[in-house]
Protein backbone atom coordinates (compact mmCIF):
# COMPACT_ATOMS: atom_id res chain seq x y z
CA UNK A 1 0.00 0.00 0.00
CA UNK A 2 1.12 3.42 -0.98
CA UNK A 3 1.85 5.56 2.15
CA UNK A 4 0.40 8.80 2.10
CA UNK A 5 2.55 11.87 2.13
CA UNK A 6 2.37 15.90 1.78
CA UNK A 7 2.70 17.04 -1.18
CA UNK A 8 1.57 14.62 -3.29
CA UNK A 9 -1.55 13.38 -5.26
CA UNK A 10 -2.55 10.01 -4.32
CA UNK A 11 -5.53 8.01 -6.16
CA UNK A 12 -8.12 7.43 -3.18
CA UNK A 13 -11.62 5.33 -3.40
CA UNK A 14 -14.46 7.74 -1.95
CA UNK A 15 -15.75 5.53 1.16
CA UNK A 16 -18.78 7.24 1.90
CA UNK A 17 -21.00 10.75 2.22
CA UNK A 18 -21.20 12.10 6.02
CA UNK A 19 -23.13 14.63 6.34
CA UNK A 20 -20.80 17.80 4.95
CA UNK A 21 -17.94 15.52 4.72
CA UNK A 22 -16.90 12.23 2.14
CA UNK A 23 -14.55 9.74 3.31
CA UNK A 24 -11.51 8.68 1.15
CA UNK A 25 -9.12 5.59 1.66
CA UNK A 26 -6.27 4.13 0.31
CA UNK A 27 -7.27 0.79 1.76
CA UNK A 28 -5.29 1.81 4.73
CA UNK A 29 -6.15 5.30 5.89
CA UNK A 30 -9.53 6.85 6.13
CA UNK A 31 -9.63 10.63 5.50
CA UNK A 32 -12.21 12.77 6.23
CA UNK A 33 -12.76 15.33 3.51
CA UNK A 34 -14.42 18.74 3.73
CA UNK A 35 -17.41 18.87 0.61
CA UNK A 36 -15.58 22.56 0.05
CA UNK A 37 -12.58 20.44 -0.97
CA UNK A 38 -14.23 18.35 -3.52
CA UNK A 39 -14.04 19.65 -7.03
CA UNK A 40 -16.39 18.34 -9.43
CA UNK A 41 -19.12 15.39 -8.77
CA UNK A 42 -18.34 12.05 -7.17
CA UNK A 43 -19.86 8.98 -5.75
CA UNK A 44 -19.36 6.13 -3.62
CA UNK A 45 -16.83 4.05 -5.37
CA UNK A 46 -15.22 6.46 -7.23
CA UNK A 47 -11.69 6.43 -7.55
CA UNK A 48 -10.04 10.10 -7.48
CA UNK A 49 -7.36 11.64 -7.67
CA UNK A 50 -6.41 13.78 -4.08
CA UNK A 51 -3.62 16.41 -3.56
CA UNK A 52 -2.64 15.54 0.59
CA UNK A 53 -1.94 18.17 2.77
CA UNK A 54 -1.13 18.74 6.33
CA UNK A 55 -4.10 20.54 8.24
CA UNK A 56 -3.13 23.43 11.06
CA UNK A 57 -3.85 20.56 13.39
CA UNK A 58 -0.43 18.17 11.83
CA UNK A 59 -2.78 15.53 10.54
CA UNK A 60 -3.38 14.62 6.56
CA UNK A 61 -6.03 16.10 4.95
CA UNK A 62 -6.91 16.03 1.10
CA UNK A 63 -8.59 17.95 -1.49
CA UNK A 64 -9.11 17.25 -5.23
CA UNK A 65 -8.39 20.25 -6.45
CA UNK A 66 -5.06 19.31 -7.60
CA UNK A 67 -2.02 22.37 -7.70
CA UNK A 68 -1.13 23.66 -10.90
CA UNK A 69 2.82 22.76 -9.62
CA UNK A 70 3.71 20.50 -7.73
CA UNK A 71 7.31 18.80 -5.75
CA UNK A 72 9.59 18.91 -8.94
CA UNK A 73 7.74 21.09 -10.91
CA UNK A 74 8.77 24.55 -12.18
CA UNK A 75 5.72 27.19 -13.33
CA UNK A 76 4.85 30.66 -12.89
CA UNK A 77 2.40 31.32 -9.87
CA UNK A 78 0.44 34.50 -9.90
CA UNK A 79 1.10 36.41 -5.81
CA UNK A 80 -2.41 37.19 -4.01
CA UNK A 81 -0.78 38.57 -0.92
CA UNK A 82 2.36 40.03 0.56
CA UNK A 83 3.41 40.50 4.51
CA UNK A 84 6.25 40.46 6.12
CA UNK A 85 6.40 36.76 6.19
CA UNK A 86 6.47 36.77 2.08
CA UNK A 87 4.92 36.25 -0.70
CA UNK A 88 1.60 34.24 -0.86
CA UNK A 89 0.88 32.36 -4.03
CA UNK A 90 -1.95 30.55 -5.89
CA UNK A 91 -0.85 27.29 -7.41
CA UNK A 92 -4.30 26.32 -7.33
CA UNK A 93 -5.56 24.77 -3.87
CA UNK A 94 -7.31 26.35 -0.84
CA UNK A 95 -4.14 25.61 1.42
CA UNK A 96 -1.77 28.71 1.77
CA UNK A 97 1.80 28.53 -0.14
CA UNK A 98 4.34 30.91 1.32
CA UNK A 99 7.42 32.50 -0.47
CA UNK A 100 9.00 32.71 2.37
CA UNK A 101 10.95 36.29 3.07
CA UNK A 102 14.74 35.33 3.40
CA UNK A 103 13.72 33.90 -0.31
CA UNK A 104 12.90 37.26 -1.32
CA UNK A 105 15.26 40.67 -2.09
CA UNK A 106 16.84 41.87 0.48
CA UNK A 107 15.21 45.55 -0.42
CA UNK A 108 11.29 45.44 0.79
CA UNK A 109 10.71 47.88 -2.72
CA UNK A 110 11.81 44.82 -4.87
CA UNK A 111 9.54 42.15 -3.64
CA UNK A 112 6.87 41.28 -5.88
CA UNK A 113 3.78 42.86 -5.15
CA UNK A 114 0.16 41.33 -5.70
CA UNK A 115 -0.66 40.34 -9.14
CA UNK A 116 2.80 40.11 -10.06
CA UNK A 117 4.02 36.38 -10.75
CA UNK A 118 7.35 33.80 -9.21
CA UNK A 119 8.61 31.18 -11.43
CA UNK A 120 8.74 28.68 -8.06
CA UNK A 121 8.39 24.87 -7.68
CA UNK A 122 7.04 23.39 -4.34
CA UNK A 123 8.94 22.10 -1.45
CA UNK A 124 8.00 20.04 1.35
CA UNK A 125 9.49 20.24 4.61
CA UNK A 126 9.86 17.15 7.40
CA UNK A 127 6.59 18.28 9.40
CA UNK A 128 4.61 17.91 5.87
CA UNK A 129 4.12 21.93 5.87
CA UNK A 130 4.96 23.01 1.75
CA UNK A 131 6.22 26.13 0.54
CA UNK A 132 6.96 27.89 -2.88
CA UNK A 133 10.77 27.84 -3.53
CA UNK A 134 12.18 30.39 -6.45
CA UNK A 135 13.74 28.80 -9.45
CA UNK A 136 17.93 29.02 -9.37
CA UNK A 137 19.90 29.40 -11.94
CA UNK A 138 20.66 26.19 -12.21
CA UNK A 139 17.18 24.86 -12.78
CA UNK A 140 16.28 28.18 -15.68
CA UNK A 141 20.00 26.61 -17.03
CA UNK A 142 18.00 23.72 -17.93
CA UNK A 143 14.63 24.73 -18.94
CA UNK A 144 15.21 27.98 -20.49
CA UNK A 145 14.30 27.94 -24.36
CA UNK A 146 17.08 29.02 -27.08
CA UNK A 147 16.26 31.68 -28.92
CA UNK A 148 17.29 30.49 -32.92
CA UNK A 149 15.49 33.16 -34.95
CA UNK A 150 16.73 36.82 -35.25
CA UNK A 151 15.17 38.18 -32.63
CA UNK A 152 16.88 41.58 -32.06
CA UNK A 153 14.41 45.14 -31.70
CA UNK A 154 11.42 42.47 -30.59
CA UNK A 155 9.50 43.21 -27.36
CA UNK A 156 9.40 40.03 -25.03
CA UNK A 157 7.18 40.33 -22.38
CA UNK A 158 9.20 38.62 -19.40
CA UNK A 159 9.56 38.78 -15.99
CA UNK A 160 12.26 39.01 -13.57
CA UNK A 161 13.44 35.87 -11.67
CA UNK A 162 17.07 37.34 -10.66
CA UNK A 163 18.28 40.32 -9.27
CA UNK A 164 21.31 41.20 -9.05
CA UNK A 165 23.56 45.02 -8.36
CA UNK A 166 24.97 44.31 -12.37
CA UNK A 167 21.62 43.54 -13.50
CA UNK A 168 18.81 41.59 -13.98
CA UNK A 169 17.83 38.10 -15.54
CA UNK A 170 14.29 37.65 -16.94
CA UNK A 171 12.58 34.82 -18.26
CA UNK A 172 9.90 35.50 -21.17
CA UNK A 173 6.15 34.64 -20.38
CA UNK A 174 4.85 33.14 -23.77
CA UNK A 175 8.25 31.46 -24.53
CA UNK A 176 11.20 30.88 -21.28
CA UNK A 177 13.92 33.26 -23.17
CA UNK A 178 16.22 33.90 -20.98
CA UNK A 179 16.77 37.13 -20.98
CA UNK A 180 19.91 39.60 -18.74
CA UNK A 181 18.98 43.26 -18.67
CA UNK A 182 22.51 45.46 -17.58
CA UNK A 183 21.67 47.96 -15.24
CA UNK A 184 22.83 50.79 -17.74
CA UNK A 185 19.79 49.59 -20.07
CA UNK A 186 17.16 50.56 -17.42
CA UNK A 187 16.23 53.45 -15.62
CA UNK A 188 15.32 51.97 -12.29
CA UNK A 189 15.91 48.08 -11.02
CA UNK A 190 12.06 46.30 -11.28
CA UNK A 191 10.48 44.26 -9.15
CA UNK A 192 10.98 40.18 -8.64
CA UNK A 193 7.85 38.96 -10.67
CA UNK A 194 7.02 42.10 -12.78
CA UNK A 195 5.46 41.93 -15.99
CA UNK A 196 7.98 43.69 -18.09
CA UNK A 197 8.34 44.75 -21.97
CA UNK A 198 12.21 43.71 -22.96
CA UNK A 199 13.48 44.62 -26.09
CA UNK A 200 16.39 42.49 -27.58
CA UNK A 201 19.32 44.02 -28.02
CA UNK A 202 21.98 40.75 -28.77
CA UNK A 203 21.72 37.22 -28.67
CA UNK A 204 24.26 35.75 -26.96
CA UNK A 205 26.52 32.84 -27.98
CA UNK A 206 24.65 30.64 -25.58
CA UNK A 207 20.98 31.42 -27.57
CA UNK A 208 20.46 33.27 -24.58
CA UNK A 209 19.00 36.84 -24.91
CA UNK A 210 20.64 40.43 -23.88
CA UNK A 211 17.52 43.28 -23.38
CA UNK A 212 16.49 46.74 -22.43
CA UNK A 213 14.34 48.03 -20.75
CA UNK A 214 14.89 51.55 -22.13
CA UNK A 215 12.86 52.84 -24.96
CA UNK A 216 13.47 53.08 -28.54
CA UNK A 217 14.96 56.61 -29.60
CA UNK A 218 12.00 57.74 -31.57
CA UNK A 219 10.04 56.82 -28.18
CA UNK A 220 12.17 58.50 -25.86
CA UNK A 221 9.33 60.86 -23.58
CA UNK A 222 10.08 64.84 -24.53
CA UNK A 223 10.69 67.85 -21.79
CA UNK A 224 6.75 68.19 -20.82
CA UNK A 225 6.61 64.71 -20.51
CA UNK A 226 9.59 63.77 -18.25
CA UNK A 227 8.27 67.00 -16.28
CA UNK A 228 5.06 65.23 -15.62
CA UNK A 229 6.33 61.87 -15.53
CA UNK A 230 8.79 63.05 -12.65
CA UNK A 231 6.15 64.94 -10.82
CA UNK A 232 4.03 61.75 -10.95
CA UNK A 233 6.85 59.77 -8.97
CA UNK A 234 7.54 62.30 -6.61
CA UNK A 235 3.44 62.14 -5.17
CA UNK A 236 4.23 58.34 -5.18
CA UNK A 237 3.21 57.69 -8.61
CA UNK A 238 -0.71 58.82 -8.95
CA UNK A 239 -1.85 62.28 -9.44
CA UNK A 240 -5.65 63.72 -9.59
CA UNK A 241 -4.80 64.92 -13.28
CA UNK A 242 -5.51 63.07 -16.83
CA UNK A 243 -6.34 64.18 -20.28
CA UNK A 244 -9.64 65.43 -19.41
CA UNK A 245 -8.84 67.59 -16.40
CA UNK A 246 -9.30 71.58 -17.12
CA UNK A 247 -7.21 74.11 -19.18
CA UNK A 248 -6.99 76.10 -15.56
CA UNK A 249 -6.36 72.81 -13.43
CA UNK A 250 -3.08 72.15 -15.91
CA UNK A 251 -1.46 75.29 -16.23
CA UNK A 252 -1.69 76.12 -12.86
CA UNK A 253 -0.09 72.83 -11.92
CA UNK A 254 2.35 72.03 -14.54
CA UNK A 255 2.47 75.81 -16.52
CA UNK A 256 1.52 73.74 -19.96
CA UNK A 257 -1.30 74.37 -22.30
CA UNK A 258 -3.85 71.62 -22.07
CA UNK A 259 -2.87 70.99 -25.73
CA UNK A 260 0.96 70.04 -24.70
CA UNK A 261 -0.49 68.40 -21.68
CA UNK A 262 -3.02 66.08 -23.34
CA UNK A 263 0.15 65.58 -26.26
CA UNK A 264 2.84 64.38 -23.46
CA UNK A 265 -0.02 61.74 -21.36
CA UNK A 266 -0.03 60.24 -24.69
CA UNK A 267 3.70 59.73 -25.08
CA UNK A 268 3.90 58.35 -21.63
CA UNK A 269 1.39 55.93 -22.62
CA UNK A 270 2.82 54.66 -25.66
CA UNK A 271 5.83 53.96 -23.52
CA UNK A 272 3.77 52.25 -21.11
CA UNK A 273 4.76 54.22 -18.53
CA UNK A 274 1.25 55.56 -17.52
CA UNK A 275 -2.60 54.38 -17.43
CA UNK A 276 -5.26 56.79 -16.95
CA UNK A 277 -8.54 56.20 -14.94
CA UNK A 278 -11.46 57.98 -13.50
CA UNK A 279 -9.88 61.11 -13.12
CA UNK A 280 -6.53 59.74 -12.42
CA UNK A 281 -2.85 59.19 -13.59
CA UNK A 282 -1.35 56.20 -12.22
CA UNK A 283 2.11 55.07 -13.07
CA UNK A 284 2.92 51.67 -14.23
Amino acid sequence: MNKLQSGAVAKLTVLAEESSKWILTNGDVELPVNASEITGEIAVGDVVDAFIFTDRRGDLAATTAIPTILEGDYDWARVYRVTKEGAYIDIGTSREVLVPAEDLPVLPELWPEAGDHLYVTLRVDRNGEFYGRLITEEKVLEVYEGAFEEMHNKDILARPYRLLPVGTFLLGVEEPYRIFVHESEMYNEPRLGQDLTVRVIDTKDDHSLNGSLLPRKHERIDGDAEKIFDYLESVGGKMPFWDKSSPEEIKEMFNMSKAAFKRALGTLMKARKIKQSDGWTEKI
